[in-house]
This record gives structure tokens, sequence and C-alpha cells, in this order.
């Protein structure tokens, strides 16, 4: 499953507990962040969280898996794009004979045929900003679409510009396959949410890092620079000496 989905709609997921709010520097906007996450979780349990359960019980498996694919080969087009912004040429063709694949032999996509020879791949405008040495400043929590930065935002709302969907005519229809998309969305994650259920105290911070980390693998594809300090104790000084070596365990003289 697309992991950007996952965080997408964990943000709108219930704060059971807010204990110490961890601070980030990435997150100076916190207070006013905390204050979209909450509307977003009282939408979900007002509204997207019944949806997608009833979606989930009414839809059969094979038409649920059958709406997954149509939108995920959607997406493959947006990927295959910002593959060659990056100029990601191999990568490009692969992502772009899975959008010609699945869209001719596999029916508008509704099959996902390519997936047994072609890999899918990960990429959105945000990170073509970040891979041309875009920073992603300030964590931003958005209304409906959850965990974001000022970057992300960005590209967020250019995708959107440039997908398929957004150029379908009738507008009607148009926010149909919005709205479908998002129902499939958040059924996905009625499982998945069932983990985080009592196991996290401030669900917020969590998503919060948990994102900013995860976009920054996605940018570097994996392979982040290293940060030298992570690795040094907060507590204890550059310079210390090395603690003297423990003495050799003797055995009691009988």
């Amino acid at each position: 499953m697309n992991l950007i989905r996952l965080f997408i709609v964990l943000a709108t997921i219930g704060l059971t507990g807010c204990a110490t709010h961890a601070s980030n520097p990435a997150d100076p906007l916190e207070s006013f962040n905390r204050g979209v996450y909450k509307f977003n979780d009282t939408l979900d349990k007002a509204v997207a969280k019944p949806v997608a359960r009833g979606y989930e019980k009414i839809m059969p498996d094979t038409g649920k898996i059958l709406v997954t694919n149509f939108f995920s080969n959607l997406n493959d087009i947006i990927v295959t794009v910002n593959d060659l912004l990056q100029f990601k040429l191999t990568q490009g063709f692969s992502d772009g004979m899975r959008v010609l694949v699945n869209s001719t032999i596999g029916i508008g996509g509704l099959v996902d045929v390519a997936s047994m020879h072609l890999d899918r791949h990960n990429e959105d405008f945000g990170q073509t900003l970040g891979y041309w040495g875009l920073k992603s400043g300030p964590y931003l929590m958005l209304p409906i679409f959850g965990p974001s930065s000022f970057r992300d935002g960005v590209g967020l709302y250019v995708d959107s510009y440039t997908s398929v969907i957004y150029r379908v005519p009738n507008m009607r229809t148009r926010n149909q396959l919005y709205l479908t998309q998002m129902i499939d969305q958040r059924a996905q994650l009625l499982t998945e949410e069932k983990v985080m259920e009592g196991a996290i105290l401030d669900r917020y911070a969590f998503i919060r890092d948990a994102y900013l980390q995860r976009r920054q693998n996605l940018v570097y594809d994996g392979n982040p620079p290293h940060d030298p300090y992570e690795d040094e104790p907060e507590d204890a000084p550059a310079d210390a000496p090395a603690p003297p070596p423990a003495a050799p365990a003797t055995k009691p003289t009988p």
C-alpha cells in the first residue's frame, strides 16, 4: 500500500491522549497545526470513518481491488511526469510503460497487469522540488489532506492541478471521482488504524515526525545525508574522555 496515503489519512485518526508536546524545530506552527489536526479528527469521526466502514462492508473484495487499481493507475501518470522532471529516465520509462500496459491490457487500469514485470515507484512534485534543492520548510497540517509542509503543499497543488481527474470536464463526474478516491483511501486504513489504538500518547507528534522522516527518505531515494550529531549522546560533551576499561573478572579464591 502507498505509505503516503497512510500518513495523510492517519492525520484524521483520533487523538486519544496528549501528554507532553514533543517540540520539533521543523514545526514552528505547532499550535495552529494541532488545531487543524483536531478539526480533521472531528471530521473523520463524524463522516469519513463511518462512510469508509460502510464501503468496506458493502463492496466485494474484487470491487475494492478494481477501484484501488484504477486510481493507482491514474497516479502513475503523475509519478511518470515527476520521474522525467528529476531526469530519472529509466524509472520514467518503466512507470510510463506501467500506465500504457495497465490502461490497455489492464482495461483502463482496473487490472494491475504491469506489476508482474514492472515495479511501482513513488514520486510527486514535492519530491521533485526537494530533488532540485528546495528545503521542505515548516511542517504544515492541512485541512482534509493532513500532514504536509510548505514545499509539499505546493507540490500537492501542482500534482492535483495536473491530474487526470482535475481535467474531467463534467464537474459532477469529477467530484464523484474525488469522493470515491477518498473513500477508497480511507477504507484501506481501517485495518492499519487498529495497530495504533492505545499505543501512542501523542499521535500528532508521532505522525508529524514520521511524515517528516519519510519525506526526507523519499527525496533522497532512501539514502538521506547522514547527520553526524544524531549518533552522539545528548548529555555527554564532545571532548569527554573515554571511560577506563573494566577490570577483568577473577574467580574467588577457594
